[in-house]
Order: structure tokens, then sequence, then C-alpha cells
């Protein structure tokens, strides 16, 4: 077993220690997050905060010596690190979900997942997927799947990797990049591809200059002829084989996702969170030039804020709720994801959008960071599927269900 930067206190277990820590952690990212995003810089002493209480490992499985946080667990951090910064909850989010996806599946090698837990004990160690290429290759969050353009070719003992990935969160931090790319053999196979953030041949190109999440660094990776061992290149597969898993890849994948949709719905909840915390201190404050109340005491500020406040107790029960019916594995739950993270996104938009109406110039101002959290959960909708592939596939299942027409 190898112990992660997760420590217990006293009598607390590592998972009731890193939670217990959330709140500092929360504090210290929002002192910073402004600053970040208007210089577009990397939030590393907010990332290490995160490694020092213990969150970036927290799904790391018990039996590699990590505290087994479930699904439930990382929405409940993600929405609390959300409020704080969502540039720092997002990056945390692909570590959190690279660990929990080997703690179901084990699929990195032994030695390869023994260095990456040995370095997450020294210090911050960022895992992230790149899958998406320019011009929607790659299947990632933006592209409309296919084989990646990313080609992989044997040399020696061992892949060359090149090509190019987009949307890389957190690229100029990241300790290991899960690559997926093609082989340029006579029949292509497709996988996945461990490579080292400090190899050789690796290029951060900063494309990232985006409304929101400004402090992501989710910039190109370029890749030119990147050195990777034989074992290092996971599930090689023919694109056939690919294009039509047996029921266990399947469902694996379907878990994975799963994972993927709720833990984004949190941080796009936190900030909507953060968002009506700053209203609020508004309609409590704001006393306009013809009143002798504040804004809060008029009903039509009341009724506006319990619209918010219903939507985002809409959106949480449904993200909550679903989360620990992930962890168990239910089909029904594990389908419901998709749609989810939809309806979460959108209440999640709608409710900063009408903070912003609700306070005029002022929530526009760069001087309060209303205007950021506006900015921030609107590009939020960089992590989730189009609306009209979920809307398409839940309206596929609805009439799978309903049987045979007539």
């Amino acid at each position: 077993m190898i112990s992660t930067a997760t420590t217990s206190t006293g009598d607390q277990s590592p998972l009731a220690a890193a939670l217990a820590g959330l709140p500092r952690v929360v504090d210290l990212l929002a002192a910073r997050a402004e600053e970040h995003d208007r210089d577009a810089t990397f939030p590393y002493q907010g990332i290490e905060a995160v490694h020092e209480a213990g969150l970036l490992t927290l799904t790391v499985a018990q039996r590699y010596g990590g505290p087994g946080g479930t699904l439930a667990d990382v929405v409940r951090v993600l929405a609390q690190l959300g409020r704080g910064d969502a540039s720092v909850a997002v990056v945390t989010a692909f570590t959190l979900l690279q660990h929990a996806e080997q703690a179901r599946t084990a699929t990195w090698p032994t030695a390869g997942y023994r260095r990456l837990l040995t370095e997450s004990r020294r210090g911050p160690a960022l895992v992230n997927t790149l899958r998406a290429e320019p011009g929607g290759q790659g299947g990632g969050a933006h592209g409309a799947g296919g084989p990646p353009a990313t080609v992989a070719r044997w040399e020696g003992d061992g892949w060359l990797l090149s090509g190019r990935k987009t949307y890389c969160a957190g690229a100029e931090a990241l300790a290991w990049m899960a690559v997926t790319a093609r082989t340029d053999e006579p029949v292509p196979r497709i996988g996945t591809f461990l490579v080292r953030g400090e190899s050789e041949g690796i290029e951060v190109d900063p494309t990232w200059d985006q409304l929101g999440l400004r402090a992501s660094a989710s910039h190109d990776v370029v890749l030119d002829a990147v050195r990777v061992p034989a074992d290092l290149a996971l599930g090689l597969t023919a694109p056939k084989a690919s294009a039509a898993p047996g029921p266990g890849r399947a469902a694996t994948a379907e878990l994975t996702r799963a994972w993927h949709d709720l833990a984004l719905s949190a941080v796009a909840l936190g900030v909507a969170r953060s968002a009506q915390d700053w209203l609020v201190r508004f309609l409590n404050q704001r006393t306009p030039a013809n009143l002798t109340e504040p804004l809060g005491s008029l009903p039509r500020y009341r009724g506006a804020l319990g619209e918010i406040e219903a939507q985002l107790i809409g959106a949480e029960e449904l993200v909550n709720g679903l989360a620990p019916r992930v962890d168990l594995a239910e089909p029904d739950a594990v389908a419901r994801t998709g749609p989810a993270h939809l309806l979460a996104t959108r209440a999640a938009i709608a409710a900063v959008q009408q903070a912003v109406s609700l306070t005029g110039n002022p929530g526009l101002s760069r001087r309060h960071p209303l205007e950021r959290y506006l900015r921030d959960v609107l590009s939020s909708r960089v992590h989730l599927a189009p609306d009209e592939a979920v809307l398409d596939a839940a309206g596929r299942a609805a009439l799978e269900r309903g049987g045979p027409r007539p």
C-alpha cells in the first residue's frame, strides 16, 4: 500500500479529516480568485491548498492507501470548491475523476500508478484525460466523435505520440496526461497513452482565452514524437470493437460518464451559490435614495430571490440524490446523469443571470465578483455535451421504455 497526502487527524478518518479542512480551503480560494481571473494565471497556491487538505487524493481507493471517497463525497467537495474558485474546482475534478476510475477499473499498470501516488504524497500531482482535438475529433466533450487524429507510431520498444489536444484543463501543471490516440498500424487501434507532463516533445500552447474559467489553463497540448513505454499504452482496441463494446465495457464507460456529469454539475452549482450569497448581501445592504429600507425588504426582490433558491434547491437535490445511487451502480441512476447535468447547468446559469438582472450595474461591475460568477457559470457549458445530443438520447430512452408503436 502507498499512502497519499491524506492523513488522519486524531481519531478522524482520512476522509473526515479532508472534509473538515474544506471551509478553510474555500476561503483561501475565494481570496485569490479575482486576481487569477483578471490575469488568467494558474492558481498554483489554490491547488497546493487543495492538496494539503487531502482533497486532491480524495478518491484514491482504500486498497491503495487512500480515503476511498465516493461520488457523493466528490459532489459535496466540488460544490464547495466551486464557491471559492471555479477554475480550481474544475482542475481538481478531473484529477479526482482519474483516481476514481482507477479505483473502479485498475486500468493503470501497477508501477505507473504507484509512481503517481508517490508524487501525490510529495505535492500536487494533477492528472487529466486529453481527448478533444481541434475540429471535433477525438470524442471529447467538444467533439462529435470519430477516431482521434493523434497518432502513436511504434519505434523500438515503445510508442512515439504526435498530435494536438485542446481544452486540456490544467495543461501547464499536469503531472500526467492520459492521451487518447490511434496507432499507425495497417489496422489502427485506439487506446489511451499515459504521458508524463514533463516528457520531452510536449509543448503547452496557451490558446485558452475564454470568457470565464480563465485561471483553469485549459490550453492546447502539442505532442511531437513523445515517447511512451509499451506498458503505458492502455486498452488498445480496433475501432470496430470500440464502436460496439461488450456489456461490461459499456457499463464501465457509462459509469465513468456519470461521475463526470455529476462532478461538473456540482462545480456549476457551487458558483451559483456564491452568486446567491453575494446577492443576499447586496439586497440586505443596498438602500436606494427613494427608499428607507434595503431592497431585501421589498416583496418583488424577496420573490425573485426565492425563485433563485427554488431553482438551486431543485438542481442540488437532483445531483445529490443521484450521486449515492451512482455509487451503487444503479442503472436507472447512471442513465439519468446526462439530463441531470443539463438541468443543473441550466439552473445554475439561470440563477446567476437572475442575480445580475436584480442588481443592475453593480452586478456587471468588475469591482464585484458577481460578473465573474456569471462568466464562470456560462463557461461551465464547455464541459457539457451539446443539448441536442443529451435530449436526443433522453428521447430515445423514453421511446424505448414505451415499447413498440401501434
